[in-house]
Parts: structure tokens; C-alpha cells; sequence
């Protein structure tokens, strides 16, 4: 008697989570589809060439090949071979991105080619119909990023992650915690570096950690209608080490309504002469621009007395920017588009 009883309650929870699954996978497939409708709408480039759902009984597998994505109002373009999204059935808010190993990115100024051998994101989302994010972890390996414009920047590994802060009373803010590390890091700049300053291939150390408040939360309307715009930043620490050149930064700035910092951050400069040097080496770089800071740093270090290390704040303030004593021109604006 005991086994027909249990007997039937195993083909009863089968077919009840069978039946999970598939309104899961329906909602997913229905859901994503009506999204990419409406962002043609929205008068977007959305498309796909196909959308399937696979991963019966425990995942919802979606795979969308042969993606594209352009917005027309900030200018933004991404295009990939294919994008999955994996979620177990019983976690729909806590998904698994997968990149292919070459994609595409354009903005207004430049297109973008980046290939990987690995980048995969674990992303976390609060439930709800806004879906805002609670957590993201992203990882790559074996990055390289080529332009349009005749640069190209490479890394054996890259990690960010990003996280919702909590208020005073454990409420999930609009605040999130950034951390970003790069390994075997070639910047730009690697790639034309003066026959006399004997630097490493790649930079030692890159990394930061920083603290970001926005005037709203990050959520699906981030990409739908507008981007949350920063209204702090608290800029924990940020290093880099390459050879004998070195730099770091650390220090808060408040965000007005208009997109301009106020406050300082604070920056240490060790070596500087060589990275005017290395900075004269990219053609991009105005040699006007570089003269007149490597004059700047000059006078500072002859204020200073140390000539090879720098300790000088970078100051926002009434729209404009100083460096030290330096007046540098107007504050940069920092709205998200």
C-alpha cells in the first residue's frame, strides 16, 4: 500500500514540476520575444535570428543566436554569434550570462572588436516586475580589445563585481560597491612604448574599489527608458603599478543634477616624467595638452621638492577643475547617456 502510495506521489510531483517547467520556459521564451518587440517600438535595432529554451526539468536554458542590439539614442551597438542566459527553474532571479568567444561593440566614435577565450557573469536580480539588480559578477579570460581607431588593449583575466549596498536600515539603496581587477593588464599605450623607458609588457597591478550612489536603482528601466545618474562617488582606492611607474587614487565627490562633481580626490604620481613620456608616444594625446601639464607637474614638484613622487589634489569645484594650484579647465560632466 505504501509503495502505490508513493508511487503516485512521484508521478504526481512529476508532473506538477513538469508543469513548472514548462510555464517557466514559456514565460521566458514569451517574455524575451515581447521585450525585443518593444524595443523595435521603442525604435531600437533588436533582432535575433532564433530564440530557444532548453534545460527540462532543473534549467531554463535560453539561447538567442545571432544577436543584435543598437540603441539610437546614446548611440550603443553590441552584436554577438549567440548570448545564453541559464537559471535553475526553482532560482528564476539568479542567472548565468555566457558570452561567445568573439562580439562586437560600437559607440558614437569608434566600433569595437573583442574576443575572449572565456566571460561568463553570474547576475542576481531582486524579484519584482522592475527586476532591479542586486549583485553581478563578471569574469573573463584571456580578454583583447581591438578599435576602429587603430588601438587595441589586452588582459589574461579580468573580474568585476557589483553590488547593491544596503541604508542605515538594511534596506537595499541606490548605492553600489564596484570592484574591478585586472591581471597581466596591456594597455594601450604598451603597444608604443618609447625605445628609451624600459617598462614591462604588461602593468603588475590594476585595480579599484569604489562606491557609487545613483539618483534611482539599477533595473530593467536602466535599458528601457534612462540611465540612473550618479550622484556620489566615493572612490575607496585605485592602483597602478607598472614597472617603475605608479599611480594611485583615492577620495569622494557629490554629483549635482547637472552631472558636475564637487570634492576632491587625492593622487600620487610616482615616476611622473615617464608617463608624460608614454603618454607622448599616443598620437591621440594633443602634444599641446601634454606640454602644458607636464609644465603643471614641474612647477608642483619644484613647490614640493620631490621631484620624482607627486601628492596632489585633484579638485572639483563651481564647475571647474585644479590640479594642486593648476587650473585645468572646465569640470567634466558626468551624465550617463
Amino acid at each position: 500500500m505504501m509503495m502505490k502510495w508513493m508511487a503516485r506521489f512521484l508521478v504526481l510531483f512529476a508532473l506538477v514540476w513538469g508543469g513548472v517547467w514548462l510555464a517557466g520556459s514559456y514565460g521566458a521564451k514569451t517574455g524575451f520575444a515581447a521585450w525585443f518587440e518593444d524595443r523595435r517600438a521603442d525604435g531600437w535595432v533588436a533582432e535575433y535570428n532564433d530564440l530557444s529554451v532548453s534545460g527540462f526539468p532543473n534549467r531554463i536554458d535560453t539561447t538567442f543566436d545571432n544577436i543584435t542590439l543598437a540603441d539610437p539614442e546614446s548611440g550603443l551597438a553590441w552584436e554577438a554569434p549567440f548570448f545564453q542566459l541559464f537559471a535553475l527553474t526553482y532560482k528564476p532571479h539568479h542567472l548565468i550570462a555566457v558570452w561567445p568567444n568573439t562580439q562586437t561593440l560600437a559607440v558614437p566614435t569608434e566600433k569595437l572588436s573583442l574576443t575572449s577565450e572565456k566571460m561568463r557573469a553570474s547576475l542576481v536580480l531582486e524579484p519584482g516586475t522592475d527586476l532591479a539588480l542586486n549583485r553581478i559578477n563578471l569574469d573573463v579570460d584571456t580578454l583583447a580589445l581591438s578599435s576602429s581607431l587603430d588601438w587595441q588593449m589586452t588582459a589574461s583575466g579580468l573580474d568585476l563585481a557589483l553590488h547593491r549596498q544596503p541604508d542605515e536600515t538594511g534596506t537595499p539603496s541606490a548605492t553600489y560597491r564596484l570592484a574591478l581587477r585586472a591581471t597581466d593588464f596591456a594597455p594601450a599605450a604598451a603597444f608604443a612604448i618609447p625605445d628609451d623607458i624600459d617598462l614591462p609588457r604588461t602593468i603588475e597591478i590594476f585595480q579599484a574599489d569604489l562606491e557609487a550612489s545613483f539618483s534611482r536603482p539599477w533595473d530593467l528601466s536602466a535599458i528601457e527608458d534612462s540611465r540612473p545618474q550618479p550622484t556620489q562617488l566615493h572612490l575607496k582606492r585605485a592602483d597602478i603599478v607598472w614597472g617603475d611607474l605608479q599611480f594611485n587614487a583615492a577620495g569622494t565627490v557629490s554629483v549635482d543634477k547637472l552631472g558636475y562633481p564637487t570634492g576632491d580626490i587625492t593622487i600620487r604620481l610616482v615616476n611622473w616624467q615617464d608617463m608624460i613620456a608614454v603618454a607622448r608616444s599616443n598620437a591621440r594625446i594633443s602634444p599641446k595638452v601634454l606640454d602644458t601639464l607636464e609644465q603643471a607637474l614641474t612647477f608642483v614638484a619644484g613647490l614640493s621638492g620631490n621631484r620624482n613622487q607627486l601628492d596632489i589634489p585633484l579638485t572639483f569645484k563651481g564647475g571647474t577643475t585644479r590640479f594642486g594650484p593648476i587650473p585645468l579647465g572646465p569640470a567634466p560632466r558626468l551624465n550617463l547617456r
